[in-house]
């Protein structure tokens, strides 16, 4: 991985972090640094899977950016669904 594909996947990350955060109802139930952590992870799978995919991530790449968003907007909607705020009492 080149460094314009980690520093694309970086920015990806947060931004969809931050904008999930934003956009989803229930927002307010995960920690946003949550949000950006699950964000900036799932872009870095999505470099990995466009890599995998045989797609040029040396490169700022369009296709490579779209997989990213696409697995950080995943992630992050997966994410922000299933926080609860609420603590369980049991042990």
């Amino acid at each position: 991985m080149s460094i314009t594909g980690l520093v694309t996947a970086l920015l990806v990350g947060v931004t969809i972090g931050l904008l999930g955060r934003l956009i989803i109802p229930g927002r307010r139930e995960a920690p946003i640094w949550l949000t950006v952590a699950v964000g900036v992870v799932a872009a870095l799978a999505g470099t990995i899977v466009a890599r995998l995919a045989g797609v040029d991530t040396h490169a700022l790449n369009l296709l490579a950016v779209i997989i990213e968003v696409g697995l950080a907007g995943i992630a992050v909607v997966l994410v922000v669904a299933t926080a609860r705020s609420e603590r369980s009492d049991s042990p």
